[in-house]
């Protein structure tokens, strides 16, 4: 596979969306598309009520520019599209629904998990009518055993868990920027390593664009990506994986979201069961916010764990 074609995507993908970003802030501004922020959140957060959100519309549009030239528009093609625009589109309208109502939720978690569903159902069709192999293979190891049909619900459990993990990591300023960069920055070697040009110039695309709106979401954020980008990077994020077939391999490059999730988790269970708290609050980001670090230190913090989670999801890959 061609490097260039890589890095020029990359860079194609940055520059749209620096371009972007002083077109759409202003007008989300205007439109009054100000971030929502809940009252049991961290005090410290209540001076970014009306920050513009929705801005992953940015990440969207510099994505799907990018891909379109750079793609070869195969079987694979769809698949990405429908997978990043479809859970964009849900994330969209939970986006709109907030704003527009003037609620810190949007859509229903039924409509949303539907919205979802809906989606992956579709990814689903399209793997089935492109004969894409319903073997899970294990990372590290050259074991891999055949799901048969239920592939196609482990499917739809790994966009609907990737998605909503990416939306919990969400919180803080640069922090899903910084960190999906550094997940599909990972995926799109793994993918060039497999020559499998479409997840490559996809995780390409999905790089420059998240580091371009990353210029506008660094602390302090001029604008918030809101569920419009990180249901799409989730979505996105979790087709690649398909695609290249290393389901498993995103629980380790992933791993961050995957503890942003599980915090989630532990922390509804240990309330419901026990009547106590295990973090100060999750998702488990915030945790530390409320322990006392900065923003910026916190992340850098998960940076830093991401960065070391895909050296080793790389390592792994290599091994399969």
């Amino acid at each position: 596979m061609d490097i260039k074609v890589i890095l020029l995507t990359i860079a194609v993908s940055f520059l749209l969306a620096v371009l972007l970003g002083p077109l759409f802030i202003p007008l989300l501004r205007r439109l009054k598309f100000g971030q929502q922020i809940r009252e049991e959140g961290p005090q410290s957060h209540q001076k970014k009520k009306g920050t513009p959100t929705m801005g992953g519309i940015i990440i969207l549009l510099a994505l799907l520019l990018s891909f379109l030239r750079f793609s070869d528009k195969t079987g694979d093609f769809w698949v990405l599209l429908v997978a990043a625009l479809g859970f964009g589109l849900v994330g969209f309208l939970d986006d709109y629904i907030k704003i527009v109502f003037k609620r810190s939720l949007g859509l229903t978690a039924r409509q949303k998990l539907f919205g979802q569903l809906l989606f992956g159902i579709i990814v689903c069709v399209l793997l089935y009518r492109t004969d894409h192999s319903t073997a899970i293979s294990v990372p590290g190891t050259d074991w891999s055993f055949d799901l048969g049909w239920f592939y196609y619900v482990f499917v739809i459990i790994i966009m609907f868990a990737t998605s909503n993990s990416v939306n919990f990591t969400d919180g803080l300023d640069g922090l899903l920027a910084g960190t999906s960069a550094i997940a599909f920055g990972a995926y799109t070697i793994i993918a060039m390593r497999m020559t499998e040009h479409e997840s490559a110039v996809f995780s390409a695309a999905m790089v420059g664009a998240v580091l371009g709106f990353l210029i506008f979401n660094r602390h302090p954020a001029k604008v918030f990506m809101g569920d419009s980008g990180s249901l799409a990077i989730g979505g996105g994020l979790a087709a690649v994986a398909i695609l290249t077939k290393t389901e498993l391999l995103l629980i380790v490059i992933g791993g961050v979201f995957v503890i942003e999730m599980l915090s989630v988790i532990i922390q509804v269970t240990s309330f419901k069961l026990r009547g106590k708290r295990i973090f100060k609050m999750s998702p488990i980001h915030h945790h530390y916010e409320l322990s006392g670090w900065s923003e910026w230190r916190v992340v850098v913090t998960f940076w830093t764990a991401g960065l070391a989670l895909a050296g080793l999801g790389l390592a792994l890959a290599k091994a399969m």
